[in-house]
């Protein structure tokens, strides 16, 4: 390998850890987080499952299916999670609502 690569490499490895270690460095300041900004930062879980999640269920093949098997027990594991609060009982519910949905 040439002394270009392993430039890149080191500065690469460098500059990840120079921001690894500006985190830790700067912990102490950021424990007194101000509420506007906890209130935004309890909506980024949420957001990113929503987003890992919903073209899971509703994008099969490049199109949209809203009528198949996925979207429906995806909507009654939604029903389930938003009325039970039961993480296990929405997951169950979810995959045999899939199962049974799929072998119709």
């Amino acid at each position: 390998m040439n002394a270009r690569l392993w430039t890149t490499i080191v500065l690469a490895g460098a500059g990840t850890f120079a921001m690894r270690a500006s985190f830790l460095a700067a912990a102490h300041r950021l424990a007194d987080v101000p509420a506007p900004v906890r209130r935004v930062l309890r909506q980024i879980p949420p957001a990113a499952l929503a987003a890992l999640v919903l073209p899971a269920i509703l994008v099969r093949d490049g199109r949209v299916e809203l009528l198949a098997a996925r979207p429906v027990a995806g909507l009654l594991a939604f029903v389930v999670a938003w009325r039970t609060r039961n993480v296990a009982l929405t997951l169950a519910v979810g995959m045999v609502a899939l199962v049974v949905l799929e072998h119709l």
